[in-house]
């Protein structure tokens, strides 16, 4: 299927690692303009080496987003891309028994406002140009409560809630936004939720791994590049009618309607 999307122009979000490097990796194939942002200019680095690997490129930008103004600044140098696939910031898991006002505090900023940020300074854009498409990866930890990240939950939830909100109010001038809901994904993510989870029952990390597969119908973690193929879509001309999605990709583990 041809996605539509080469000569596009896109900026991903946490482009540096797991998810956010392979919505850049699926979008460059496609043959997208993109620009990777990332708090850690060395990561950035990295990621390109790795991508040129592949034969692959991609432009960088070194900022903290969880900073309005940073993040003001370097969209007005990107300009308004066609695309935005948000993937940017990890709220920490911590253990009920560690949570405080501070964590829940860091865990907003590190996942909700990241987002948000980096929304308020395109989609107004997107709109008076009359096209857009905005992808936000936001966890399942805001569909179901985890005692392990009642912070981060809560900041995805956020997410979720305001990401429909964007899709409701610019679907007449031409801007979607939908969200998708990666379970458990192959990424540096399930190694810190294991260490939270260790602290706060005493038991192995390998046993609490084995339990996490066992509970998955389809019986193994989502690669990054299964959660970013569809984000690819998402973003392109192919998904041109759906708007204000919050799609579960988690091997069946929700099962809900």
């Amino acid at each position: 299927m041809d996605l539509q999307l080469s000569g596009k122009i896109a900026v991903v979000t946490g482009a540096s690692k797991g998810i956010g490097l392979a919505c850049v990796e699926a979008l460059a194939w496609e043959g997208v303009q993109v620009v990777g942002i990332s708090r850690d200019p060395g990561n950035l680095a990295a990621a390109q080496k790795v991508l040129a690997e592949k034969g692959l490129g991609f432009d960088v930008e070194a900022v903290d987003l969880t900073d309005p103004e940073a993040s003001a600044e370097v969209f007005s140098r990107i300009g308004i891309p066609d695309i935005l696939i948000n993937c940017a910031g990890a709220a920490r898991r911590t253990p009920v028994a560690e949570l405080d006002s501070k964590a829940l505090h860091a865990a907003m900023e590190a996942k909700y406002f990241t987002y948000m940020h980096a929304t308020e300074a395109v989609v107004r854009g997107m709109a008076e140009r009359g096209t857009g498409a905005i992808v936000n990866i936001v966890g399942q930890g805001g569909r179901a409560a985890n005692p392990l990240h009642i912070g981060g939950g809560a900041a995805n939830a956020a997410l979720m809630l305001a990401s429909v909100g964007y899709a409701k109010a610019y679907a007449d001038r031409g801007v979607r936004v939908n969200v998708i809901n990666p379970g458990m994904t192959r990424t540096g993510r399930v190694d810190e939720g294991l260490e939270a989870a260790v602290r706060s029952t005493g038991r192995p990390k390998e046993e609490l791994l084995a339990e996490m597969v066992a509970d998955i119908p389809l019986g193994r973690a989502a690669e990054p590049s299964e959660v970013a193929d569809l984000a690819v879509f998402l973003a392109s001309p192919r998904a041109s009618y759906i708007t204000g999605a919050v799609i579960p990709m988690d091997g069946g583990v929700a099962s809900v309607i």
